[in-house]
């Protein structure tokens, strides 16, 4: 098969950004380790090519191996055998090929035996992977725990868990349990403290835990006695050498098969605290999660590629009324569509991922020495944007990579609804995407403080001010006039001084933002390659009529009009 970073001129056009010599000039503070480990890179442009290098290298690994064992992983799925998890036969050969050519804890730091590579290559490889096998880039993509406990764990704790993850071995994130989703205060798995050998022990139950079997488990859990809520909470490090936690069954799920869902039971389970005691969801879950939607952005966009792919083959080949189905405008607006979407989403994505670079590596810089005050401005001010816009992406992204596959299989016709096409698959395989990590709606009430700070509009105002070629100034024109009408919706929300009525629009308000924004960045792409501008007219018209259709309801809405929909809540 093709290799999926080279057949994709669009990666290697976001790998290149501009921003990418601040990130790297952060990241590797002076080359520092050029003269300590041999594979560091001498330069920027030494850096640039090594990713480059290893981006072709998982392309490879996901257009050869990845992709032809979906269909075969998809089938089989895993299964427990001796209270261990045991992938399919096609899940196992994916991981050893990425395990040998040296692609897990690709951000960690050399020290740990990892890659110390920015998170804009990783996440790029994520998009490779997701494009191959969604369910897969589960199981390698966690390796973002990693970053966790380089972030928060004791020099200890990373010297003996972190090159773990680098030579190989999985990691999972088990935060939810039976009772607590979405609202995580509600976990009560308990942590207790021993005395006697000074040592933490977990009883209770995980449930809905990706990869629940892995090598190395960050948990959340309930250190505080008498607690109910967040501040009772604590992270902790439990290895799965010691044998303490029964997989009591994997899920049967609707898509990503040959990722395994486990309900974990904890007994007596030794564990390490990180960081500090009751910072567990306040600190070190944020942090976790918003790692955690950064990927699901990765594999949203990764399998919007895949479905747009699957569409446009197919209505390349298939014959209707004596002409390929591409020929017809229901079709080919379809594409044309589907095309900008996911253009859109992968620009929002790679910017994000910039902003998250940034903050990170002036993080990581000001545990070696003192920050100038002009680097801790910087810090604050991408961290600010890195906080802003995760949700966004990972609310817009994953909506489209669902409205792609289900666009995809509708060019398919019947033969999509049928298991002899990948694009069946795609189908189950996004929906996901808009439900964990964080639902769509959450992701909204994260989302809604970057329109009621002016958050968004800050930085739509930044966009607005930079310069562009005179035959661009067009588009320009109409993402101003949706920024007027955005700031009149918002203006007249706000009024009502009500936050019940504030989250009945949350979701429309931030939509609208998300429009101007990708519409602008889209733009920016434009700007650098003309390429991009059939996808930026597209996109644009549409966010200007479904800004306006926005703008429109909530024009013609009052305090008063939330009685309709509450009559849904109140009869039941």
């Amino acid at each position: 098969m093709a290799n999926f970073f080279t057949d994709n001129p669009d990666l290697k056009f976001h790998l290149s950004h501009p921003l990418m010599k601040k990130i790297v000039a952060l990241k590797e503070n002076n080359f520092e380790d050029k003269d300590k480990f041999d594979y560091a890179p001498l330069d920027f442009e030494d850096a640039m090519d090594s990713y480059e290098k290893v981006l072709e290298i998982v392309g490879e690994i996901s257009g050869d191996i990845v992709a032809p064992n979906a269909e075969g992983v998809d089938a089989e799925g895993p299964k427990i055998e001796n209270n261990e998890v045991v992938y399919a036969k096609g899940t196992q050969e994916n991981l050893d090929a990425l395990v040998k050519a040296g692609l897990m804890g690709i951000t960690l730091p050399r020290k740990y035996e990892g890659l110390n590579f920015p998170i804009v290559p990783y996440i790029m490889a994520a998009d490779l992977v997701s494009r191959a096998d969604a369910g897969f880039v589960n199981i390698w993509g966690l390796q973002d725990c990693a970053e966790t406990i380089n972030e928060f764990a004791d020099e200890d704790q990373k010297m003996r868990f972190l090159p773990r993850i680098s030579r190989g071995e999985t990691a999972a994130m088990d935060l939810t349990e039976p009772d607590a989703g979405s609202d995580l205060q509600a976990v009560q798995l308990k942590a207790t403290f021993n005395e006697k050998d000074g040592k933490w022990y977990l009883n209770g139950v995980k449930r809905f835990i990706t990869n629940g079997d892995g090598d190395v488990s960050l948990v959340l859990a309930r250190s505080e006695e008498g607690t109910t809520d967040g501040r009772g909470l604590s992270m902790f490090i439990y290895d799965r050498a010691h044998k303490a936690v029964k997989i009591r069954r994997i899920e049967n799920k609707m898509g990503i098969k040959g990722s395994p869902t486990c309900e974990l039971v904890f007994k007596d389970a030794p564990a390490e605290l990180v960081g500090s005691r009751k910072l567990g969801l306040i600190k070190y879950v944020m942090a976790l999660m918003n790692g955690a939607r950064l990927g699901i952005g990765a594999q949203s966009v990764g399998l919007s590629e895949a479905a747009y792919r699957e569409a446009l083959e197919y209505a390349k080949e298939r014959e209707q009324f004596g002409k390929s189905i591409i020929k017809f405008p229901a079709v080919y607006e379809l594409l044309a569509t589907m095309k900008a979407k996911l253009d859109a989403s992968r620009t929002l994505l790679y910017e994000t991922s910039r902003y998250v670079d940034v903050y990170k590596a002036y993080m990581h810089l000001s545990e070696k020495r003192q920050l100038t005050k002009e680097e801790r401005d910087d810090m604050k001010y991408y961290q600010r944007l890195a906080d802003f816009f995760t949700p966004l992406l990972k609310g817009m992204s994953s909506e489209y990579c669902n409205q792609l596959a289900y666009d995809a299989l509708q060019i398919h016709g019947g033969s999509g609804f049928m298991k002899d096409y990948p694009i069946e698959r795609i189908y189950r395989d996004a929906r996901i995407t808009t439900i964990y990590e964080g639902t769509t709606q959450l992701q909204v009430v994260a989302a809604i403080r970057g329109v009621t700070t002016d958050g968004y509009l800050k930085r739509i105002r930044e966009f607005e001010a930079m310069s562009l070629r005179p035959e661009l100034h067009g588009y320009r024109r109409t993402l101003i006039g949706m920024t007027e009408e955005y700031e009149k919706a918002v203006k007249a929300v706000v009024a009502v001084k009500d936050n019940e009525y504030l989250d009945f629009h949350a979701r429309r308000l931030v939509e609208m933002a998300g429009h101007i924004i990708m519409g602008y960045l889209l733009l920016l792409d434009t700007e650098r390659d003309d390429k991009f501008r059939n996808s930026t007219e597209i996109y644009i018209q549409m966010g200007r009529a479904e800004n306006r259709a926005r703008a429109e309801f909530i024009a013609n809405s009052s305090l008063d009009d939330l009685g309709q929909f509450k009559q849904v809540q109140e009869s039941v």
